[in-house]
Order: structure tokens, then C-alpha cells, then sequence
């Protein structure tokens, strides 16, 4: 396993297992990101390791690297200056004491300290980048990043800071100053200075050499770690949407025709055929929810020039079309996990070395484009599940439109009480500016490109903004997502939750695990957050049949 004991002697392979993950800088999954950023609270914890050719290859860069420095030629970010400042040539010997400086002026980054779990990621994204042996650092530096990772030492990393291109300079900055025993950390459940963690871990802090700190912080790794846990994250709010939409179809009497395979393979998008199959799937054998067939059975034939209905053959968008809408997001997600794959195994820095070639090259793969577009894109299809969901719940506390459920779901047992108990009213005002949020906050950050630093990084990706946002989209989705799934809940008993569909009942069973009833006006934020933890730790998704990877399915520590 990974050595931790800092000796110098570079990073051992790990042997693959379900416990270790072995990097090569090609082959890192999301699946590997979401094990280690989010480890079981219980349990034998995922460690990384440099594999054997990934050692070998970062030697091979270096050899390279330290030859052509050698020519005392002039190499960008190794023997010159920075960003704009390139034209400033140093001698080689001096190389070493201008990446220390490089670590130093960037440590200004403001804004809230980074989730642990995305902390974990970028220690993770960071060692495979460098691990393809491209950007002539030691292996002996990239195995700090995963002796880190592996005992749990988690720099202190402020939110905000970073353009998503010269890579994520600010903020991996905080993590390159803890390699040299800088700087604060989290350690088990208190912040200490990195020094005092590292000599409890066994840890020896690093020297830097020419081009080593630009490597470490020249990169997209932030970016992509708070889009990897984002991806994953929006995953379950597609399958939470699925399952709220079947309660409140329940609810409602709805018309379960909507979802026939005939109808959506007429119009093949995969995710909108996923979805209908889903709802499919949980509406069946209920009692509740009909058919056009159904209604129209029931329907005497029309003998005279007019009538009005008794009951409607088509239901509200948000319950006809949610497919649709679902759809858009898992079919979003889908080219945006490739994307993210392939990020997470490239090389990000700049320069890089071609030990092939023998040659050194420069260019802009800290570059977040990719990782930006894909998280606005994102985040607009997440708030759209946010619309979707509040919509649903709109017409399940309104009497005009919930076919004979009581206003905002009050119990008919508080008749005795009337008037005093507004149920579900206020649930639905916080749904309402929750959704309001999550609209907002899906405004694209990625044509934001600012110009900066004398004109030299005159177009940059915003990237991490956008990865950031997308995390908090989610966030505010799970919630209205949490509040639909307890109106629903409530609305299914109160209709007659025997009848329910059978999938639809288990994941009843599950809410009412953490949940109670609502027989009176009380208190329901903390019923929010425990809906919203079932939602994004997969037990909901078990719960109705669905198949979330199990090794991610810890919360985050």
C-alpha cells in the first residue's frame, strides 16, 4: 500500500482491490472520485496509490525536465517569470526558490472553507493529472498529494479565487502549501496547522524543484472535483424527481397512460426514455393512478352537443411531461460524465514535457472550457427538476386542481380545530423561493470570461464558478425535491396509501422511518433535511428499486 511514512523514497504501487485505487493519469472513473471523497463512515476506507508506470513515467519527465534546464535556455514557469510576467528570465539556479515564491502570492483566496469531500477529490484529480508523467514533478511530490488524501489531512481551501483557467491557481495553491508544512488543516474533527497533523501521520513535508509547484497548481483539478460530486449528485436528484412525480401522480388520481413506451420511444431521447420506464415502473399496480383506457371505460358516449367532464383525460405538463423535463437531465448528465472522465485524466498544467519527443511544450490545458460548459448545462437542467417539482406540489395543496385532497393537506381529523392549521402552506411559500433560487443561480457562468493579469489571460473559462454553482443548484433542488417527496408522502396517506402502487409504499416507508405524519402545524425544517440526506446518500433510490453504486453511496464525512 501507499507508503506514509515520507522517507523519500518515493510512493509504492497499490495493489488493486475494492480498497485501493491506482493511478496511472488514465483510467481514474468517477465511481474511484465518489469512494475516495466520500469514504463509509464505517469500515475499511479506499486509499490511492501511484501505480508502478506512473512512478516510472514521472522520472523519465523529470530526467527531461532537469536536462533541459540544464541548456539554461529559457522554459515558462521553470526559468521564467509568470503569466505576463515571461519575459523575466532566471538562471537555474534559481528555479527552485521561484516556485516557493509562486505558492506564496496566490495563497489569497476568500469566501467559505471547501466541503471536505471536494477537498478529498482534488487531492485525488490533482495526483492522476500529474501521474500521465507529463509535467516533470517527482513522484515522491505527487505521493504527498496521496499521503494526504490517504490519512485524511485535508488543507484548508477558501471557496473562491480561481478564473477556471490559468487552471485553479488560488485554491490549489492552499493545497501545494500544505505539501511544504503550511498552512491550516482539517484533522480528524479539529483544524490544526499542517505541521502538527503531518508529525502525527508521519508525514515529511516537501521541497520543491524547479516547475514542481507550477505543476501542482497549474491545473483544472478544483474545477473537476466539485463537478465530479455535482454529476454524481444531480444523478440522484433525477432518480428523487422520478420518485416524487409518481407520488404526486398517485396523489392526484393521475393518468398513467402519459408514460407508455409507445409514446416516448416516438421520440427516442434516451433520458426521456429512462424516465418514463422508471415511472412506469413505480406507478404499477397502483390503485390510485388510472388510464386514459380507465376514463374513457368509464364514460358513457355522448348524446347530446355539450358536457363537461367529470374527470380530465390529460394531466397538468408537470405531470404529463415530466419525462421531458427528467430526461433533459439524465441525457445532460450523460455527456457530461464523459466529459469529466476525460478531464480527470488529462494533463492540465503547462508546460508539458514530451520525454518521447525530448522536447518541451507550452499551451493551455488548465483550459476548464469543457468542465464549465458542462456545468452550466448542468445546472440549468437541475433547476428545471426544481420547476418541475414545485409545480407538482403547487397542485397538490390547492383544492382547485388536487381532485378532492384537503387545502395544503391539513388532516380532515383537525376539523374539530378548523381554521387554526395551514398544513402545508408555508412548505410550499419555501419550495416556491428554493426554486426561485436555483432558477437564479443557473444563469451561465461561463460567459463571464473576464480579462485579467496585464491582458495575459485575456479569456478564461470560469469554470470553477460554474462547477461551484452547479453544486449549489443541487443543494437547492434536494431541498424542494425534499419538500415535494413529504407532500406527496402526505398526500398518498390521506388518500389511501394501501392503495398506492407497491414501489410507492416503500419508499412511504422509508420517509416515515425519519418522518412523522403531519397531524398539526409544527416545525418541518429539520423533516427537510432528513429527506434531502435520503435523497443524496441513495437510500430513497434503493428504497424504490433503483440501482445507485453502492461503493458511493456513503454521505459525506
Amino acid at each position: 500500500m501507499m507508503n506514509r511514512t515520507g522517507s523519500g523514497d518515493g510512493p509504492k504501487s497499490a495493489r488493486p482491490d475494492d480498497a485501493s485505487v491506482e493511478l496511472d493519469g488514465r483510467s481514474l472513473t468517477l465511481r474511484d472520485v465518489l469512494r475516495l471523497a466520500r469514504p463509509p463512515r464505517e469500515g475499511k476506507a479506499v486509499t490511492a496509490a501511484l501505480s508502478p508506470g506512473a512512478v516510472a513515467a514521472a522520472r523519465q519527465s523529470v530526467r527531461l525536465r532537469d536536462s533541459l534546464i540544464a541548456e539554461r535556455k529559457p522554459i515558462y514557469g521553470v526559468t521564467t517569470g509568470f503569466g505576463d510576467s515571461v519575459t523575466s528570465q532566471v538562471s537555474p539556479e534559481r528555479a527552485a526558490h521561484l516556485q516557493r515564491n509562486l505558492i506564496r502570492y496566490h495563497l489569497n483566496g476568500t469566501g467559505p472553507d471547501t466541503a471536505s469531500d471536494v477537498v478529498r477529490a482534488t487531492l485525488l484529480i490533482r495526483a492522476n493529472a500529474l501521474a500521465r508523467g507529463n509535467s516533470g514533478i517527482r513522484p515522491e511530490v505527487i505521493g504527498k498529494l496521496l499521503e494526504h488524501l490517504n490519512a485524511d489531512i485535508l488543507p484548508r481551501v477558501p471557496e473562491r479565487g480561481s478564473l477556471g483557467a490559468s487552471g485553479d491557481l488560488v485554491p490549489l495553491c492552499y493545497v501545494a502549501s500544505v505539501l511544504l508544512g503550511d498552512g491550516e488543516v482539517r484533522f480528524g474533527k479539529k483544524s490544526v496547522p499542517a505541521a502538527v497533523a503531518q508529525r502525527e501521520a508521519g508525514i515529511t513535508p516537501v521541497t520543491l524543484e524547479a516547475k514542481e509547484g507550477l505543476a501542482l497548481i497549474n491545473g483544472t483539478s478544483f474545477t473537476a472535483a466539485f463537478a465530479a460530486i455535482a454529476a454524481h449528485d444531480a444523478a440522484r436528484l433525477a432518480e428523487a424527481a422520478e420518485i416524487a412525480t409518481a407520488f404526486a401522480g398517485e396523489a392526484l388520481l393521475g393518468n398513467a397512460s402519459h408514460y407508455a413506451a409507445f409514446v416516448h420511444d416516438a421520440k427516442p431521447h434516451p433520458g426521456q426514455r429512462t424516465s418514463a420506464g422508471q415511472l412506469r415502473r413505480l406507478t404499477a399496480d397502483s390503485g390510485l393512478s388510472t388510464t386514459y383506457e380507465a376514463i374513457r371505460d368509464s364514460t358513457e358516449p355522448l348524446h347530446e352537443d355539450y358536457r363537461r367532464l367529470d374527470q380530465r383525460i390529460q394531466d397538468h405538463y408537470s405531470l404529463r411531461c415530466a419525462p421531458h423535463v427528467v430526461g433533459v437531465l439524465r441525457d445532460t448528465l450523460s455527456w457530461a460524465e464523459q466529459w469529466l472522465t476525460t478531464e480527470i485524466n488529462a494533463s492540465t498544467d503547462n508546460p508539458l514535457f514530451s520525454v518521447d519527443e525530448q522536447r518541451v511544450h507550452h499551451g493551455g490545458n488548465f483550459y476548464a472550457g469543457h468542465v464549465g460548459q458542462a456545468m452550466d448545462s448542468l445546472k440549468v437542467a437541475t433547476a428545471s427538476v426544481a420547476d418541475l417539482l414545485d409545480r407538482q406540489l403547487a397542485l397538490l395543496v390547492d383544492p382547485k386542481f388536487s381532485g378532492g385532497l384537503p387545502a395544503n393537506l391539513v388532516p380532515p381529523s383537525l376539523d374539530a380545530e378548523a381554521g387554526l392549521h395551514h398544513g402545508f402552506k408555508g412548505m410550499q411559500i419555501a419550495a416556491s423561493a428554493l426554486t426561485a433560487e436555483a432558477l437564479k443561480t443557473s444563469s451561465p457562468a461561463s460567459v463571464f470570461s473576464r480579462s485579467t493579469e496585464a491582458h495575459n489571460q485575456d479569456k478564461v473559462s470560469m469554470g470553477t464558478i460554474a462547477a461551484r454553482d452547479a453544486r449549489t443548484v443541487n443543494e437547492l433542488t434536494g431541498e424542494v425535491a425534499a419538500i415535494a417527496l413529504l407532500a406527496g408522502a402526505q398526500a398518498v396517506e390521506l388518500r389511501g396509501l394501501s392503495k398506492a402502487a407497491p414501489a410507492v409504499r416503500r419508499v412511504h416507508a422509508t420517509i416515515r422511518a425519519h418522518v412523522p405524519f403531519a397531524d398539526g402545524d409544527r416545525r418541518m425544517e429539520a423533516d427537510i433535511a432528513a429527506v434531502s440526506e435520503l435523497i443524496f446518500n441513495g437510500e430513497l433510490a434503493r428504497a424504490a428499486g433503483f440501482s445507485p453504486d453502492k461503493d458511493s453511496d456513503a454521505a459525506a464525512a
